[in-house]
């Protein structure tokens, strides 16, 4: 049975028009006006009035990961379930090995795991150790895997974290595979120095994970991290990018003509530092890596978006409930989980404070929610299209309708929403995946174990064909 969408206002990263879509057997048949469903079977959709967007890829998402002595509260049916309620309907998220761990071992577990998920995902794999098989190891991950992508820590040092040695060492091996190397930024040594700093003057309160990663320590290891790429010669990707300090250096790099990629992500984009000075250890609940910044980061980076040196938006959807697990932290800062929830709120968080309020246009929010993500990471035209032969991900978007973001009715498995509060114009009335409809008018119909591994392979464009 297909799906006729009619008189949908059809919107991609370039184009606008209005007109149908044909979808049958989970892809895209037909695109244009005065559609006719073949069958008398086939359910129809009538879309006026409302926009009819690709189905989000989010390529920063952590479910059911172990860290800092606790889980993250979604797992991989969950999470994407909450990702469908919010029009993401495809996910990559990460395997990250312990130190000395076999990357084949980690993501065998990482598939078990996977087994659940009810929308599409794919995997990046992380290196958080260098050693005479990684090379070998990363090699099947490319040909074997359909893992291009590798993820790397210079943070978290003594844990997952890995030296510049190892980081150059990975950088090299990756450009050889045609592969890409994502980085989280944050200079390791510097963080240590300032927790034990602080904790030692006795200053454990949330506010202070903020104070012991500032974000110079975020902006020098961004520079870092590109100069090292520049020395070989490796295209990399800089994970959730907070900071003016951070961006100068993304900026720097590509008047170089190197090819740095960025990523940001809603929480940057939206709250300040004051979240941390929460009463009754609700600031907790924002604790992350890198931190909220300070007042003006956030100008910086809707200017980074709008300008096309920021690429896509993910989420770094890692959410721990604030009883039971970011209360391991309650005396320490350093012992607080890192992560909150926010699949679920990219497309609404996007569209209103970003279309709605001019800081972008509607065809740069398309690019950064699904159709960068798909390019960068070897997933278009397959997701993050609206093309004849891709995936039937479509998500019919009301921007008529309104709703005000709460844990109390969101679908993430935690019990915060970093979002709280937050007044949201348009909502999904009909999630797509696979080409049925998963959720329509808030209301899920997903299937545990229906998403497919999606083996991929990278295209990695010139430094000048990437806005910037």
């Amino acid at each position: 049975m297909g799906i006729l969408i009619k008189n949908g206002e059809i919107i991609t990263a370039s184009d606008r028009y209005v007109g149908d879509i044909y979808c049958a057997n989970g892809k895209i048949q037909a695109t244009g006006p005065g559609l006719d469903k073949p069958s008398a079977q086939d359910t129809v959709i009538d879309a006026s009035g409302q926009l009819v967007l690709p189905g989000g890829v989010d390529a920063h998402v952590h479910m059911e990961l172990p860290f800092m002595g606790s889980e993250s509260a979604d797992d991989f049916e969950t999470g994407t379930a909450a990702g469908i309620a919010g029009g993401t309907t495809s996910i990559i998220d990460f395997v990250i090995p312990a130190r000395n761990q076999s990357l084949l071992e980690g993501l065998a577990i990482g598939n078990e795991k996977a087994k659940k998920a009810v929308c599409d995902y794919g995997f990046h794999m992380a290196i958080t150790w260098f050693g005479d098989r990684i090379p070998e190891e990363m090699r099947a991950c490319v040909e074997e895997e359909g893992i291009p992508s590798f993820k790397t820590f210079m943070a978290y040092k003594g844990a997952i974290g890995i030296d510049d040695g190892e980081l150059i060492s990975v950088m090299q091996t990756a450009r050889g595979l045609g592969a890409l190397v994502t980085i989280h930024c944050e200079h390791g040594e510097a963080v240590v120095a300032l927790q034990k700093l602080l904790v030692a003057q006795g200053k454990t309160a949330p506010k202070y994970h903020a104070q012991s990663r500032p974000s110079p320590v975020e902006g020098e290891a961004t520079g870092r991290a590109a100069m090292l790429a520049g020395l070989t010669g490796a295209p990399i990707y800089i994970v959730h990018l907070t900071c003016r300090e951070a961006l100068d250096a993304v900026a720097e790099a590509r008047r170089r003509g190197q090819m740095v990629m960025a990523e940001t992500c809603p929480q940057y984009l939206l709250l300040d530092d004051t979240v941390y000075d929460k009463p009754d250890f609700e600031g907790a609940a924002y604790v992350m890596s890198p931190p909220i910044r300070p007042k003006g980061h956030q100008d910086a980076l809707w200017a980074g978006i709008a300008s096309g040196l920021i690429q896509t938006v993910g989420t770094d959807h890692c959410p721990f409930n604030q009883d039971g697990q970011k209360t391991i932290g309650k005396d320490n800062f350093t012992k607080i989980p890192n992560g909150a929830a926010g699949i679920e709120n990219r497309l609404g968080l996007l569209y209103t404070y970003g279309v709605v309020e001019n800081r972008i246009d509607i065809h740069r929010f398309v690019d950064i929610f699904a159709t960068q993500p798909a390019k960068i990471f070897g997933l278009y035209p397959r997701k993050g299209s609206i093309l004849p032969g891709a995936d039937a991900d479509l998500v019919v978007f009301d921007p008529h309708a309104s709703s005000t973001i709460s844990a109390k009715t969101h679908h993430h498995r935690c019990d915060r929403n970093i979002f709280e509060g937050f007044a949201i114009k348009g909502r999904p009335s009909h999630v797509i995946v696979n080409g049925r409809v998963q959720c329509k008018d808030g209301t899920l119909d997903v299937e545990r174990g229906a998403g497919r591994f999606l083996p991929r392979r990278l295209s990695t464009p010139s430094p000048t064909a990437v806005k910037g």
